[in-house]
């Protein structure tokens, strides 16, 4: 059988982060492995320092590649990313031909976005606004999320849904 891929792309901010995690545990129970892959596992992130488009390109070659090799040793993978170009989403893409890959778009509102962001104190004020406002692509996913109407259960149930009506 060939190793999946959730692909969690929202702004910074909206929860990917958790639903990542708590996925995994989710799948883990149902004795699937999932590793994380997180572009904060990429990046140098501080409350001070602005990330730009070139330096997610810049990291995105690299975290394909970690993918792929996960995936090429039959371990499942969840990508928790923020994409802002079609450079990128178009690299992700084609590293992941060979996989099967399901979209799922992580979103709320703008003014919780920005709530959180600054609740967080991890990073620069204005990522989160930024990343919503250039988040690409802005539709074509397979399933999308708000993470203020739903709770992560339900979010997670919603996903883990996708997930096994595609491996069937």
């Amino acid at each position: 059988m060939t190793s999946q891929v959730i692909v969690l792309n929202g702004p910074s901010s909206s929860g990917k982060s958790t639903l990542a995690r708590e996925l995994q545990t989710y799948f883990r129970a149902k004795d699937e492995e999932y590793a994380i892959v997180s572009i904060d596992d990429f990046l140098k992130m501080t409350f001070d320092e602005v990330i730009y488009e070139d330096d997610v390109f810049e990291i995105s070659k690299p975290l394909c590649t970690r993918v792929v090799e996960l995936l090429e040793s039959k371990i499942n993978v969840i990508i928790d990313h923020v994409i802002t170009s079609e450079r990128i989403y178009s690299q992700l893409l084609e590293s992941l031909i060979d996989f099967k890959v399901i979209t799922v778009h992580v979103t709320c509102p703008i003014d919780e976005l920005k709530k959180r962001e600054s609740a967080r104190h991890n990073r620069c004020i204005g990522s989160a606004e930024a990343s919503y406002e250039y988040l690409f692509p802005k539709e074509g996913y397979d399933l999308t999320v708000d993470t203020y109407e739903l709770s992560s259960l339900e979010c997670i149930q919603k996903i883990a849904e996708l997930s096994c009506r595609d491996t069937n």
